[in-house]
């Protein structure tokens, strides 16, 4: 056991109990007020840390200066480790009693764990920062869940938050569900799908359901777009690379004998790789504005700020698998053999520095593949693993000045990934 290790566990208290604060007071979206105080109350005590709040979000930016240098005199790597702060619209059925004290909301992925672990690695790294070699930066982000909170404190210069270019980042999830407990996975290349959103309104004009040739009836031609969807990704995607396609709204009228002006619906499409983004939007907006126009009728697509394609640096991967490996042994982290196809905003880091993303599983005391899953009003979290996620973050930074330089000096999540044949073939067109 590492000496960070240790530490984490004398922590574990502490950690385990902001935690539980966290939970009783979930808070959703980008303005987080109760739990960006709580955090600055917890880490008021300690000295030599730099903390910027964000202007448009509750964003907390920390930067904790290593206390030494490399031995040829020159600064050490700046490193990233994150952890996200929202809650879901979600009322909690957990009985836990901690349970959310805010009616209609909850901590149902996790936040509040990846928060607290996130602040465990701060607390260890603090206390031997003069042993440190990395300049650390922590990001506490609020607004993952649909609001791309990430993308935000990107453009609001979190990259930067050190006067250097942060040269490796790395951030954690734990899942209620499906992962192995206490076991670490991730991947190289690719780890969770992108995600866009296409928000469809078809225009036609109203009528009595007895005569709809006197009427231009949008029902039919919305559900004719929703199949051709389906066709669509099957028919011009390759299998190997896949796009998936899903309307999960689809509305219309207000009484069965009465032809609407309007029909809309809600599209989501996952996406594998950094590539397909492109032509699968071009190819959803010729597709829906082509059928409107076949049935005389107007098409009106709005859309959502992307989630990019997560994909893993290869040799960020290489070092995290290396360094989990050590720390736990090799039955605590599994490379994972297929991306996940949920989506992550975490990916807007990725796509700017090197760095890796895992997961880690936290079932709560029953079979991780039949318990409830993350964003269920009874998903459940073990928080007794904090000490482990928090010591794994730390560790990450503080071997990172052990890190060959060289070796972190490669191209970013994705250009790395095609290089050595992580992506499919033909998906380099980006």
């Amino acid at each position: 056991m590492t000496s960070l290790q240790l530490l984490a566990d004398s922590l574990q208290d502490e950690i385990i109990d902001f935690r539980r604060q966290l939970h009783r007071i979930p808070e959703i979206g980008l303005h987080l007020p109760r739990t960006q105080q709580l955090l600055l109350e917890r880490i008021s005590d300690l000295e030599d840390i730099e903390v910027s709040l964000g202007a448009r979000q509750s964003s907390v930016t920390v930067v904790l200066r290593g206390g030494k240098m490399r031995p040829d005199g020159t600064p050490g790597p700046v490193v990233l480790l994150r952890g996200d702060m929202d809650a879901l619209p979600v009322t909690e059925q957990t009985g836990l009693d901690f349970e959310s004290e805010i009616p209609g909301a909850m901590h149902a992925c996790g936040h509040d764990m990846h928060v607290a672990a996130v602040y465990g690695a701060l607390r260890i790294l603090h206390q031997r920062r003069a042993e440190l070699c990395a300049d650390v930066v922590f990001m506490f982000q609020p607004g993952e869940e649909d609001y791309n909170g990430a993308r935000f404190m990107v453009e609001d210069g979190v990259l930067d938050a050190a006067g250097r270019r942060v040269e490796a980042a790395f951030g954690l999830h734990v899942s209620s569900a499906m992962f192995e407990h206490g076991v670490f996975y991730s991947r190289p290349g690719t780890l969770m799908a992108g995600c866009e959103e296409f928000f469809v309104t078809v225009r036609g004009e109203g009528g009595h359901g007895s005569k709809p040739h006197l009427a231009k009836d949008p029902v039919p031609v919305a559900c004719e777009m929703v199949l051709g969807l389906q066709t669509l990704v099957t028919r011009g995607f390759n299998v190997f690379d896949p796009v998936v396609a899903t309307v999960g709204r689809l509305e219309a009228g207000t009484l069965g004998n009465i032809i609407p002006d309007t029909a809309s619906f809600d599209l989501t499409l996952r996406i594998f790789s950094p590539a397909n983004r492109e032509k699968v939007i071009a190819d959803v907006q010729r597709l829906l504005r082509g059928i409107a126009d076949a049935h005389g009728m107007t098409v009106e697509l709005s859309q959502a700020p992307d989630y990019p394609v997560t994909v893993n640096d290869p040799q960020e991967y290489q070092y995290v698998a290396d360094t989990l490996t050590d720390m736990f042994g090799a039955d605590r982290f599994h490379e994972m053999a297929d991306p996940l196809t949920g989506s992550e905003d975490f990916s807007h880091v990725l796509r700017e520095v090197p760095g890796a993303f895992m997961m880690l599983g936290t079932t709560l005391g029953e079979d991780p593949m039949k318990a409830p899953m993350n964003h269920s009003p009874r998903a459940a979290f073990d928080d007794s693993l904090l000490p482990t996620a928090s010591a794994a973050l730390a560790e990450l930074a503080f071997r990172r000045s052990d890190h060959s330089a060289e070796s972190t000096k490669v191209a970013s999540g994705t250009e790395a990934a095609l290089a050595m044949n992580l992506i499919p073939a033909g998906v380099n067109d980006r």
